[in-house]
């Protein structure tokens, strides 16, 4: 089974940051897991080398499918019955699909 990753960017509205990760963290995490294919989760806090990064927050979601546009396509349709927060100001959503093997040191 093919693995890829989900990576999406994303900000909290000004002054939102606590209500925008207590509804990732507990509300959307496991509302994006319930659908067929996604298999784990993380995120993370961005923090740009000497700058400002454009957007704060960094969430990986791991997939394992042999047919990722099904998977894209089933979490679409899922999107209408999640509770999406107001306080999430902007998303940028980005799939990636494995060109090489993982390499170690």
């Amino acid at each position: 089974m093919a693995k890829h990753l989900l990576v999406v960017l994303t900000n909290a509205a000004e002054g939102k940051d606590e209500e925008f990760n207590q509804w990732y963290n507990d509300v959307h995490l496991g509302d994006v897991l319930s659908v067929d294919g996604f298999v784990g989760a993380q995120r993370f806090a961005l923090d740009a080398l000497g700058g400002e990064p454009p957007h704060r927050y960094l969430a990986l979601y791991e997939i394992e499918t042999d047919d990722i546009d099904a998977a894209v396509k089933n979490l679409g349709e899922s999107a209408g019955s999640m509770v999406i927060s107001d306080a999430m100001t902007d998303a940028t959503a980005l799939v990636a699909s494995p060109i090489t093997e993982r390499r170690t040191a």
